[in-house]
This record gives structure tokens, sequence and C-alpha cells, in this order.
């Protein structure tokens, strides 16, 4: 089977848009998982990320236990610090909040995860991770202790994705933060893919299919969407979702 990152790499080249479902343990409500597990599976996603800033809870294997009961799709772990590891999923986003200048950030928290990935069969995705002012404090800028980009400096958001690239990471990531009153801006979306190589990710604040599909366009090969399905398991029913952009393939 394709490893993950290459089957991201084609699906780039033949122009054929992501779809990720992140999925924060600690907001789960486990009387709902089943549900829930069944509207993932019903959906267009391509991916099922895992993760949050905080996860406080003890339920990460059994999560990913019980969503491989159901399905095949590619499971990667998104970890807000290094206990936010498990050798059920598929691979790992292994970020580096480059956007900031918190050390903790940029190497601390990848030197103590880095002897617990060796020991597992995780497929390792270096990721440069990018958050972007979006009209509020996010979980992400807080507990960081980081600033975002100013969204309305697309050229310097050009910049340190292309730094990233340079270092050697596979992806970018532009990240508005989980529940941001304000999704990272179209300009700033084709900007960075129109002058990076690598894959670009996209999540946060995006609350509807045309949300969705508008970064798609801008240049975004993956769309992460996270609190709206969290707040409506039959969000894609709702929005009359079609799977025009978004085409699942076999190696994915």
């Amino acid at each position: 089977m394709m490893k993950i990152y290459d089957a991201i790499v084609q699906a780039k080249t033949e122009n054929r848009k992501l779809l990720a479902i992140l999925l924060d343990p600690d907001k789960i409500v486990w009387e709902n998982l089943g549900y829930l597990i069944q509207k993932i599976y019903q959906s267009p996603a391509t991916h099922i990320f895992i993760g949050g800033s905080h996860v406080q809870n003890n339920i990460l294997d059994e999560l990913i236990v019980r969503l491989k009961q159901k399905g095949d799709l590619p499971i990667v772990l998104f970890p807000g610090n290094p206990s936010q590891i498990s050798d059920n999923a598929d691979a790992i986003l292994f970020l580096s909040l480059i956007s900031g200048r918190n050390p903790d950030y940029l190497i601390k928290h990848q030197v103590e995860a880095a002897p617990i990935l060796k020991k597992t069969q995780l497929e390792i995705i270096s990721t440069g991770y990018i958050l972007i002012e979006s009209g509020s404090e996010t979980a992400v800028a807080r507990v960081s202790n980081t600033k975002p980009l100013d969204r309305n400096n697309p050229d310097y958001a050009e910049h340190t994705a292309q730094a990233g690239e340079m270092l050697g990471h596979k992806l970018i990531y532009l990240e508005a933060g989980s529940g941001a009153k304000k999704a990272v801006p179209l300009e700033m979306i084709k900007k960075v893919s129109d002058n990076i190589e690598i894959p670009l990710i996209v999540g946060g604040g995006i609350i509807d299919l045309r949300g969705i599909q508008k970064a798609h366009e801008a240049g975004a090969d993956l769309v992460v969407i996270g609190t709206a399905f969290e707040n409506d398991a039959e969000f894609f029913e709702n929005h009359n979702y079609t799977s025009k952009i978004i085409n699942r393939h076999s190696e994915i």
C-alpha cells in the first residue's frame, strides 16, 4: 500500500483535492461515538486527523481502534505535545511551529517525542506549522504562547512557508486555529501555494461547504474541518455536499 505522504503528493500532482476531518479526543462525546464514526465514513473525507491542544483524557488509543473497526481511512495524529502519540494510528504530522519563536514548539517537544516515535511503526511526516491571526485568541496560540502571523501580510506567510520547505519539511500547514472567527485568507493560501512545491494543508475557521471549496480553489491540497463537524455530525448532508472537488482514491 502506498505511504500516506506519497499518496498526498500524488493527489497534488493529479490535482485531486483532499479533505480531513479533525477529531479532538477531549471533545468526543463517547456515547455518540458510534454515530459520529458512521457519519465520518459516509462523508467525502479522505483522511482522519486526531489531536488537540490539550487532550487531557486517555481515550486516544481506544478512539483509533474504534475508527479502524468501522473503516479504512488513513488516521493521522495531529499532536499538541509528545503525550499524544499512539502506535495504533497510521502516521503522525511531526509539527514544528515555524510561525512562532517559542523553542518548545520549534524543537523541544520534537526532541522529547523522537525516542518515543522511534519505537513505533508510525509514518512520520515533517510538517511546517504556521499559525495565522484569525480574529480571536485560539487554543494553539494560548498553549504555545506564540503570536500568529498577520493575516494581512501574505508575503511574510509565503516567506515563512518557503523557509519551512527549505528546512526540509514535507508539508506546510496554514492554520487559523480551532474555533477561529476567520479562516486563512484566500489571497494568502494562493500566494503560499503558488510559491512552494510541497503539498499545502489549510484548516481553521472553515464553517461551510463554500469555505472548503474556496480554500481548495485558492490552492490548498488538503483542507481540514474540525469544529463545524464536531458541532454537527450531519454537516455534509446539511450543506448538500457533492463530491465535485474531492475524489477519494483507492491508494489514499
